[in-house]
């Protein structure tokens, strides 16, 4: 939120506040994501750029690692990320068909540890 507000190139920003409608792949209904930002920022050419942001932990970005024992903690992990898998790409396709942008973002590109 700081980066957006003191960043000269940021000319709009708003945190939470609108959703964009997927498709659930456990209960196959359609739900409501809330992504993180909405920033439009005037890029090096002057033209005012969309773009949608997600911030997440590394770890939900990616696939669980298959493991042999199905514990609850492993079941929550494939659930998470089947979940936010899905949501990620109804929001690509939203962005697209907007001319806006997509994109997820860690601690890695935030250089937090």
């Amino acid at each position: 939120m700081k980066w957006c507000d003191f960043n000269e190139a940021v000319v709009y920003w708003q945190s939470e506040e609108f959703f964009i409608p997927y498709k659930s792949p456990i209960d196959g209904r359609m739900h409501r994501y809330f992504p993180d930002f909405l920033v439009k920022i005037k890029n090096k050419d002057k033209v005012i750029e969309t773009w949608v942001v997600e911030i997440k932990p590394l770890k939900q970005t990616q696939e669980p690692k298959i493991q042999k024992r199905l514990t609850k903690r492993y079941l929550n992990e494939v659930k998470t990320y089947a979940i936010n898998k899905y949501k990620w790409d109804y929001a690509e396709e939203w962005c697209r068909d907007r001319n806006y942008k997509f994109i997820i973002i860690t601690e890695k590109q935030l250089n937090i540890r």
